[in-house]
């Protein structure tokens, strides 16, 4: 357990160094790699009492390796996964020995051995006195509190209070290979329980790791959450779909909406991403689940680069965005993110609105979406972008989608077991001359 520890307590100062944990985790030794992701998310989502504990506990902050390892050991002390895996003395004896494994730390084993017993002796009133601390009391940014109380006044608790707890794993059946029964009998038959979720969701009672999945390799199922699976049935929903209808995909990566347009229909689709890298994810996922798409590496928000002048019949942008509604499965979003990113990403998704409109044909659909529950990143982007087109026409859409079991706004709420991700959807037809 301590070498546990002393990478979760690398992980930790990298994330607090601005990193985030796509790129910290690959590092970690593959052995250790499960067991450290765990106990990094547990940390993250209990970071801001961790931190508000140290400041109570150390008048002078140590070095950021050690203090790094401090926030660890105090978040898994406080966090419920942490209380129900570890007694609180053995938390603390590792703790010691994982500071004593780094050079970073050595000199500081000492330093942390005080400060985890004294926490240990004094809990009930060091708890206490972080009571008033609003990123203490729900592990998030003051910021990203106010703009979600601001955004969010009846909900803006249980918004934050599930984004404190782990999402279900969430199955999407490839229609294209069997129907969702029939798979669902298949994980039955292997111990698996799940319930149904929308058009091709199976919520499964249990995560396990994706190798257990059967036919996972051979493309029977991916892994997506309820909130992304909603893209696909409100983009095409409603009509026949054929080869001669062309649909744009226009942040694509890693493939996940793309590929469920494909298992609705026969249209051609085009997927684009910035990052060739994450292009190569896409053509992955396709081959897995044997669909095919035509994949470029290009700026959506550049069409003289890429477009070839056909108009689209539809075109979904799930557009950039700061990630709000998904830190339940990404707790470091949280931590990475600034107050200035929002407008800097509206401002990015407001001239992809711009780019792509004109591509649409008359008649077509677009569907804009982020992973946001900010309003800045959804209802208020539409709103402006329908003040600016008199020729996009908005549809029924699900609207600001709240993670965890928060309320639904509209006829979409489903109130499934685990709830969805957070997520913004609208669909804007253009309309005819």
């Amino acid at each position: 357990m301590a070498t546990q520890l002393k990478w979760v307590g690398q992980s930790v100062l990298a994330v607090e160094k601005g990193r985030s944990l796509t790129e910290v985790l690959p590092g970690v030794p593959g052995a250790l790699r499960p067991g450290v992701q765990a106990l990094t998310f547990e940390v993250l989502r209990h970071l801001g009492a961790a931190r508000a504990l140290a400041k109570q506990l150390a008048q002078r902050a140590p070095a950021p390796p050690a203090l790094a390892l401090l926030h660890s050991a105090l978040a898994i002390l406080v966090g419920d996964e942490g209380r129900a895996r570890y007694a609180d003395h053995t938390l603390v004896d590792q703790a010691v020995e994982a500071a004593k494994q780094s050079r970073d730390t050595r000199m500081q084993a000492g330093f942390l051995n005080a400060c985890l017993r004294r926490f240990l002796r004094e809990r009930a009133s060091l708890l206490q006195a972080i009571e008033s601390d609003p990123v203490a009391r729900w592990n998030h940014p003051e910021w990203w509190v106010d703009r979600v109380k601001a955004d969010h006044p009846d909900h803006w608790q249980s918004v934050l209070n599930a984004s404190q707890t782990p999402g279900p794993m969430v199955l999407r059946v490839n229609r294209r290979k069997q129907t969702r029964e029939a798979y669902r009998m298949v994980l039955s038959s292997q111990g698996l329980d799940a319930l149904p979720l929308g058009d091709d969701g199976l919520v499964l009672t249990k995560p396990v790791p994706v190798e257990q999945l059967p036919g996972f390799a051979q493309g029977s199922c991916s892994v997506q959450d309820g909130a992304a699976q909603i893209a696909a049935g409100l983009l095409l929903g409603g009509r026949e779909w054929s080869g001669r209808d062309r649909v744009l995909d226009a942040c694509a990566a890693p493939g996940g909406k793309t590929a469920h347009l494909l298992e609705q229909s026969s249209a051609t689709v085009l997927a684009l991403d910035l990052d060739p890298r994450r292009c190569q994810r896409i053509h992955d996922n396709l081959q897995r689940l044997g669909l095919s798409a035509e994949v470029k590496a290009a700026d959506a928000a550049l069409p003289a680069d890429w477009w070839d002048g056909q108009l689209f019949d539809a075109v979904l942008l799930d557009a950039p965005c700061t990630a709000s509604g998904i830190v339940r499965r990404h707790p470091d979003a949280r931590w990475l993110r600034r107050s200035s990113d929002i407008p800097q990403l509206a401002l990015i998704q407001a001239r992809m609105l711009e780019a792509l409109w004109p591509l649409l044909k008359p008649g077509g659909r677009m569907v804009y979406a982020t992973c946001s529950i900010f309003r800045a990143e959804g209802a208020d982007q539409v709103q402006a972008f329908l003040a600016r087109h008199n020729d996009a026409v908005e549809q029924p859409s699900p609207g600001h989608l709240l993670p965890g079991d928060a309320r639904i706004h509209g006829e979409f709420n489903d109130n499934v077991s685990g709830g969805y991700d957070g997520f913004f959807y609208a669909r804007l037809d253009k309309a005819l001359p």
